[in-house]
This record gives structure tokens, sequence and C-alpha cells, in this order.
């Protein structure tokens, strides 16, 4: 998806200013944290019926980017 900036957005006034997905009080970072649970997408949609299929999508479009282009990074300790 590369239209994902029609889905997400940030606002001071909303969640901290945390990226959420429009129309909904949903933000990324707890909708990534649905799938680190071990939800899938199924049921993310089925309990947040105001998230829709192309919300979801990009989200993850929105967490691809983010991680492409070095917006986040942390340094991740090597292990012998």
């Amino acid at each position: 998806m590369k239209h994902w900036k029609h889905y997400i957005v940030t606002d001071t006034k909303v969640l901290n200013g945390k990226p959420y997905v429009k129309g909904t009080r949903l933000s990324v970072e707890f909708l990534i944290g649905r799938f680190a649970d071990g939800w899938n997408d199924r049921d993310v949609l089925e309990n947040y019926p105001s998230l829709t299929t192309e919300g979801l999508t990009a989200v993850f479009a929105f967490v691809k980017e983010c991680l492409s282009d070095n917006i986040f990074h942390s340094p991740i300790e090597k292990r012998a």
C-alpha cells in the first residue's frame, strides 16, 4: 500500500500524538501489539469494528516504511 498516509494520522490532542488509524482511537502501536500477542487480522477486525481492512493494511505499510527508512532504529544486541 502506497497511500498509508490517507489512513495513519497523528494529532497531539489524540493518544498523546501517537500514530493512529484515522476515524478510530486505535494506535499503530496498540494494533501491532495485538498481532504480537497472537491475534490475526480476523480477530482484530471483529473486535474493533471501526477499523477497516484498508486501515489495517495501512498500519503494516506504515510500520514497513518506518523500518525501511530507519525512522525507528534501535540497536539489536548480538549474542555469541
